[in-house]
């Protein structure tokens, strides 16, 4: 009588037999279970002694013990060094997102400050992405209010431009923000070229680290332009006196003995771990963000901290300092990865005594105290949720909720927008805005948008789940509308498919009071909720927040259509010509009322080019 092979002496005779076969060599190795799931990815200074261990059976935890039991196939790739191997592992665990690794779930870019250096008057802004802009690069800041707050106070201070190209081109006279002492007005030649520069590396400086030094300095240009009665000047520069203290006395922290680091502390409770992160740069805190990776309660904090940093500094900037609450088994190693990607020292310290452990300790209070609402706000919100399962009729809690809404004025400039939600509250990353690009549509149509919006949303889903890419399913999908617009939405889902998804229609009260919203689910008679039901309160909370998404993205392209520039529209006319054209005839305008001669001779343009630029202007 035979017996079927038991699921672990199957997982651990298979990494037996691959391990027989591996090289003494550093590498990167997976795990896969069935229908090709990555289970786990990990490095290894020795392929063949880290394969090993698995198939001794001496686990350290039961996690591990499980992730053996569905192991049905191994991959494993070879590098020179075991610093390669660490940063090869990295990229495979933000692809694959395997589940039995600590994973980041957050890692999108922070923003910076931008001091542009490919014009004459060089511009301050916000940026975030890839560096491929000629200029100074500032940051991390923590998130888009630090950035603007501090470009705002930096305006004030050194009265740089923050304009476009193309309306610093089109400029005939001052702005509003020369008006207020925000803009010392390059574009219209207010301020010589040298003085200008002067303000750029006043602004440079400052953000470097010589803030005392660039105070000091104007300082003394104060007092200088006091003691020659020139009062009108000394009161400007007192003025950006105030506009850089301002920028100093926002920041919680300023540590006197720490120019640039990133510090790190981590707290952890009942199978969930809070992250919090600090940014110092120029001597000063440019805030800090929470991250709650994807943990297991047998996870030591050693391990949570150094998964963690390995994936963050993947797409962040590496500063020369990194400060830690615990103490990462590969310390020496991610310093060496980082020293390799940045091209300099990096030094990871866990500091013991003074500034620099009290700033460790502060880091550490926040993710404590973060945590302990997060744990909090979760078990509300799970109660919410399985109040909502229960109201409609759902199998269980739903995980992930998506919410659209319309939005458009006479039909122009529509977009439809998708939120999502879940146990965690809303997730933002995965917000969606959709540009409605069918032309046969009746200028506003809901029900033709809707049903565009969802059409491209799930046939983009049903596409990747035949390609076996993961993609996200919503358990429950809530549309901004009555009846119609949930005909629509089933006639959809049913065409792909799709047919097993919840869908229910949210109808706004009469004269659009809230706490009268009706609820449309299929072959059922419309509901209400009572007025004070958490339930009717979380639901109008969804659907306000898609609403609010959906006009947000409704009125930025709408503002994007109101300042485009006709001579966009030219074919043939870049950006170079067109600075070139607005350089010569001031604004769009002055282009339109040139002649064709005129237009031959800007540098770049052609005969048959100023034609057509001159016969554009001219259609019927």
């Amino acid at each position: 009588m035979s017996t079927e092979a038991s699921p672990i002496a199957t997982g651990m005779d298979l990494i037996k037999d691959e391990a027989s076969r591996l090289p003494d060599t550093p590498g990167v190795y997976r795990m896969i279970g069935e229908d090709g799931e990555v289970l786990y990815v990990g490095k290894a200074k020795s392929l063949k002694k880290r394969v090993t261990q698995y198939a001794q059976g001496r686990f350290h935890t039961q996690r591990i013990a499980h992730m053996v039991h569905q192991t049905r196939s191994m991959e494993f790739v070879s590098t020179k060094t075991e610093t390669e191997a660490l940063l090869l592992e990295i990229n495979f665990i933000k692809s694959l997102k395997p589940r039995f690794n600590v994973l980041l779930r957050d890692d999108k870019t922070f923003p910076e400050i931008l001091i542009r250096r490919d014009h004459a008057s060089p511009q301050i802004r916000k940026h975030r992405g890839a560096h491929t802009i000629k200029g100074d690069y500032f940051g991390p800041f923590a998130s888009a209010w630090a950035v603007n707050r501090t470009v705002n106070s930096l305006q004030k201070a050194f009265l740089l431009r923050s304009c476009t190209d193309s309306v610093f081109e089109s400029r005939t006279r001052p702005c509003m923000l020369h008006q207020i002492k925000r803009c010392a007005a390059p574009c219209v030649d207010l301020i010589a070229p040298a003085d200008y520069s002067a303000l750029v590396d006043q602004a440079h400086d400052f953000l470097s680290g010589k803030s005392r030094q660039v105070q000091r300095n104007l300082s003394e240009e104060m007092t200088e332009a006091a003691e020659e009665l020139d009062f009108e000047r000394a009161a400007r520069l007192r003025d950006r006196i105030r506009a850089l203290s301002t920028v100093s006395q926002d920041q919680s922290i300023n540590p006197q003995s720490v120019e640039e680091a990133d510090v790190f502390s981590l707290f952890s409770e009942g199978g969930q771990a809070c992250v919090q992160v600090f940014f110092f740069r120029a001597g000063q805190n440019w805030g800090n963000k929470a991250y709650f990776p994807r943990v297991d309660r047998q996870d030591s904090d050693e391990d949570i901290l150094d998964a963690f940093l390995g994936q963050f500094y993947d797409s962040q900037p590496v500063p020369r300092l990194i400060l830690l609450s615990h103490e990462p088994p590969n310390r020496a190693l991610l310093a060496e990865a980082f020293a390799l990607k940045t091209g300099r020292k990096v030094e990871i310290a866990r500091p013991q005594r003074g500034e620099k452990l009290d700033l460790v300790q502060h880091a550490l209070t926040n993710a404590r105290e973060t945590l302990g609402r997060k744990m909090a706000e979760g078990s509300a919100q799970g109660k919410l949720l399985a109040a909502v399962a229960e109201v409609f009729g759902l199998d269980a809690p739903p995980e992930r909720i998506e919410v659209y809404d319309n939005s458009h004025i006479m039909g122009t400039n529509a977009v439809g927008g998708m939120i999502v939600a879940g146990p965690e509250g809303f997730q933002k990353s995965q917000y969606r805005k959709f540009n409605i690009k069918d032309t046969e549509l009746t200028p506003g149509d809901d029900y033709g948008m809707m049903r565009e919006v969802l059409r491209r949303r799930f046939a983009r889903m049903v596409k990747d789940e035949e390609a076996g890419e993961p993609s996200p399913r919503p358990d429950l999908v809530l549309v901004d509308g009555g009846a119609g617009q949930l005909a629509e939405a089933i006639a959809v889902l049913a065409d792909l498919g799709s047919d097993d998804v919840a869908l229910v229609g949210v109808a706004k009260g009469p004269d659009r009071d809230a706490g009268l919203e009706r609820f449309f689910l299929p072959d059922q008679a419309p509901r209400m909720l009572e007025p004070k039901s958490p339930v009717l309160y979380y639901l109008q909370r969804l659907r306000d927040e898609a609403h609010r998404f959906a006009i947000g993205t409704h009125r930025a392209k709408r503002a994007a259509e109101m300042i485009k520039n006709p001579l966009d529209e030219i074919d043939g006319v870049g950006p170079g010509r067109k600075r070139a054209l607005l350089h010569a005839f001031g604004s769009a305008k002055g282009v339109s009322r040139a002649a064709v001669t005129d237009l031959e001779k800007v540098e770049g343009v052609s005969a048959a080019l100023a034609q057509r630029i001159f016969d554009y202007f001219r259609r019927a």
